[in-house]
């Protein structure tokens, strides 16, 4: 059981970016602004937790119109989906494991 404890990484695991992919997971698609108003975070904070979580691939970008703005929208990538439900399993597993050890 100790491999599951190291198993993610720490631009994964770190809780600003855990939180964002859980919103992201959740949410589907969302703007920086969404993001930024959701989390309650700066626009620097949140540009620098978001390019961490790109330089992995955990999280897509792409820029669209809205109205007459041009936004950028997060999406969660294959790999960061598949982290995300891992993360979940080892999440369940070590529940089960501790309500069968009370």
């Amino acid at each position: 059981m100790n491999e599951l404890y190291t198993r993610f990484d720490s631009v994964f695991f770190e809780k600003t970016r855990l939180s964002i992919v859980t919103l992201l997971m959740q949410q589907g698609v969302q703007s920086f602004n969404q993001l930024k108003d959701s989390l309650a975070l700066s626009d620097g904070a949140l540009y620098t937790h978001m390019e961490k979580l790109l330089r992995e691939d955990y999280i897509t970008k792409k820029k669209e119109v809205a109205g007459q703005n041009v936004q950028t929208v997060y999406a969660m990538s294959e790999k960061g989906r598949k982290e995300y439900l891992d993360y979940i399993v080892f999440l369940e597993t070590l529940i089960r494991k501790t309500r069968e050890g009370s």
